[in-house]
């Protein structure tokens, strides 16, 4: 396992710090100065367009952040890059942008959302933008394809899985993309304690949660995990001594 004890130094902000998308919207470079700013590690979401550009946007829709109908997978860079988000200034960001603006101030955190059957070049693509850049950073997926083709890549950075579950049946998929060598998991915390997170915490494995919203979530983390991804307030103001 690599080092990524700087994956737990500090909060996580939950696509950027962002202000539950009233001004400051999910997923903008505003969201991400913020962070930056504030001294929080940033968890941030990755698309692939019909360019073969990662672009940072969580859903597959665009309806729910841009206010129009339409795939995000169907959209070139540059089109996705003149829509608005939530009606802010902020448009939908490349990868590269976002790193631009970062520039190693804070850790980030990349998730990449994958479609099965349609992310061919995808984990390329990204490991492609990251190449250059000398912050940290650490790749994570729900979807186990991307994982393995990660690693089939040498990844050279830290990869975790993002998952939840409460059951054993959830445990053994879990388990099998665990076989691929990863550094890390990103877990729901309302889903913790769990045999399997605890048999990885045993292990050394590296546990972050997702997403905590309130003090309550914040302290349940903390007697479960190591780090956690937050958002909608502010953890200075809820340090847990």
């Amino acid at each position: 396992m690599k080092d990524i004890s700087w994956l737990k130094a500090q909060p996580i902000a939950h696509r950027g710090y962002h202000d539950m998308n009233r001004e400051v919207w999910e997923n903008t470079l505003s969201a991400f100065q913020r962070a930056a700013e504030a001294g929080f590690a940033i968890e941030c979401d990755l698309q692939f367009t019909a360019d073969s550009v990662p672009v940072i946007f969580h859903d597959h829709d665009l309806e729910r952040l841009c206010g129009i109908k339409g795939d995000v997978r169907e959209k070139t860079a540059a089109e996705l890059g003149l829509l608005s988000i939530g009606g802010t200034k902020d448009k939908v960001p490349t990868l590269a942008q976002m790193l631009r603006l970062v520039n190693g101030r804070v850790p980030i955190v990349l998730e990449l959302k994958g479609r099965k059957g349609d992310d061919e070049g995808f984990a390329a693509a990204v490991l492609d933008v990251l190449e250059d850049y000398e912050g940290r950073v650490a790749l994570m997926s729900f979807d186990h394809w991307l994982l393995k083709d990660l690693k089939a890549l040498d990844v050279p950075y830290p990869l975790g899985l993002t998952a939840d579950g409460a059951k054993p049946e959830t445990f053994f998929v879990h388990e099998e993309a665990m076989q691929l060598g990863l550094d890390f998991i990103s877990y729901f915390y309302g889903h913790l304690p769990n045999s399997f997170i605890s048999k990885e915490r045993a292990l050394g494995r590296t546990i972050i949660t997702w997403t905590v919203r309130d003090k309550a979530a914040q302290e349940h983390t903390f007697a479960n995990a190591d780090q956690m991804t937050f958002e909608g307030f502010d953890p200075r103001e809820t340090m847990i001594s």
